[in-house]
């Protein structure tokens, strides 16, 4: 997996694997900072925070920075009161702008890249090592020094929270570039696994094809769900334009307010995919969304959330089908895989295919629904939280929800891929057939 001097083309002094992976990590902490800092700046230079200090704006960069990476921020102040309340309250701003969190994943799969070609597959562990640490002091400093009375951090979530994203590039980055987890760890899966018996193995390959069948069907429901969202953006453009337009916020507090809107899209992604599930979308406390049914309440000024449908409209059930056809891709894949070895079981235990066929489509459908409505739940978690403010404490699709809707949709449609996977699969042959015959 390492490479030569000369291949890297590198003629500095060489540093021992932690100091490159500290090195590493200190860019990308760098540059994601960047991200943090410059809208902020240009919104404080022309005044758009009024006569804010300096130092309180680098905090407020800081904060940034620190909820981009999933750390919650503890609110409090007189403006948490209740109506009338004179007792200051607090809460916890918890909602993680999702789009931001890639970029220290991306910075991190990068470096992983580089330090795997710096590294032999015993010695890795020491350049990951060295990154994680130096990525858990910056954290550590950053939820220190960017405390206020106001916004303060926990300095230990500050130092283990950014080390989930940051961990998961470097281990990713690695795998990329080693190609192989023998070349990553030194560990020989395949060898293990050609040691097993041929039953352990039928079930080791039939299980890891449902899990990817299962990522197939999450993949394409949030593909579905992203092309919904786009559609209904363009839709109801004229109303996302007339809240930007009552805000009057100028050129650069317009474009620091749509950076972060963008910042905050794969959460509303999500979001798209529990309202059109019906797992609904919580929009604070006593309001939801959903497809079929909707109650919600007043919404806050923020131009992107005027496009969310306030009522149940024309259509709007169709939209329940998205998980269901994302469902049939995921059976369909799985047809394709050619890893149906509890259906051979079952054909070599009991004569009766009408029974072995329907009981190995059924139990297919329950483990692929089961799959993506699990990963589904899990983006249903990262995708809420609390604002911090108000009645909006409560914000996202419920996770425990996605996973009973977009499960039991995924699952149907995973049934009727597997049953017409077959077919499919003899028409395109048919088709080539008489392609070449021709």
């Amino acid at each position: 997996m390492k490479l030569r001097a000369d291949q890297q083309g590198l003629r500095g002094l060489p540093m021992p694997l932690w100091l490159q992976g500290a090195v590493e990590s200190l860019q990308a902490v760098l540059l994601s900072a960047v991200i943090a800092i410059v809208p902020i700046a240009a919104v404080w230079l022309t005044g758009g925070f009024g006569s804010l200090p300096v130092d309180q704006g680098a905090r407020l960069a800081g904060q940034a920075w620190l909820l981009a990476h999933g750390v919650p921020l503890h609110l409090s102040g007189a403006g948490l009161s209740p109506a009338g309340g004179a007792a200051p309250s607090s809460s916890v701003l918890s909602l993680i702008p999702l789009g931001f969190t890639l970029v220290p994943f991306l910075l991190s799969w990068r470096a992983g890249r580089r330090l795997a070609r710096a590294s032999y597959a015993d010695t890795l562990w020491q350049a990951i090592l060295g990154a994680a640490g130096m990525y858990a002091l910056a954290g550590f400093a950053t939820a220190f020094v960017c405390s206020t009375p106001e916004v303060s951090a926990s300095s230990g979530l500050g130092a283990s929270v950014p080390l989930i994203p940051v961990v998961l590039g470097l281990v990713i980055g690695a795998r990329r570039e080693a190609g192989s987890w023998t070349r990553l760890i030194g560990v020989d899966a395949v060898d293990w696994i050609a040691r097993t018996g041929q039953y352990s193995r039928w079930t080791g390959s039939y299980f890891w094809a449902v899990i990817r069948a299962g990522f197939v069907a999450a993949v394409a429901a949030f593909g579905l769900a992203c092309a919904l969202l786009a559609l209904d953006l363009a839709i109801r453009w004229a109303d996302v334009v007339t809240v930007y337009e009552a805000l009057g916020a100028g050129g650069v507090g317009g474009g620091a307010l749509t950076l972060a809107q963008l910042g905050y899209m794969p959460n509303l992604a999500v979001w798209a995919l529990g309202w059109s599930s019906e797992a609904g979308v919580v929009l604070g406390s006593g309001s939801t969304a959903g497809a079929l049914t909707t109650a919600a309440g007043p919404l806050p000024p923020i131009p992107v959330l005027a496009a969310i449908p306030t009522s149940s409209v024309p259509l709007a059930s169709a939209a329940v089908v998205l998980a269901v056809l994302a469902g049939v891709l995921g059976g369909w894949w799985f047809q394709r895989a050619g890893e149906d070895h509890l259906d051979e079981w079952l054909a070599i235990k009991i004569p009766a295919r009408w029974f072995t066929a329907t009981v190995s489509a059924l139990v297919l459908g329950l483990l692929v629904g089961a799959v993506a409505g699990a990963m589904c739940a899990g983006a249903a978690w990262l995708a809420g939280g609390s604002a911090g403010v108000g009645r909006f404490t409560v914000l996202g699709p419920n996770p425990l929800l996605m996973l009973i809707w977009v499960g039991a949709e995924v699952a149907v449609g995973a049934v009727i891929g597997y049953a017409l996977g077959p077919w499919l699969e003899r028409g395109q042959l048919a088709r080539t057939g008489a392609e070449s015959v021709s």
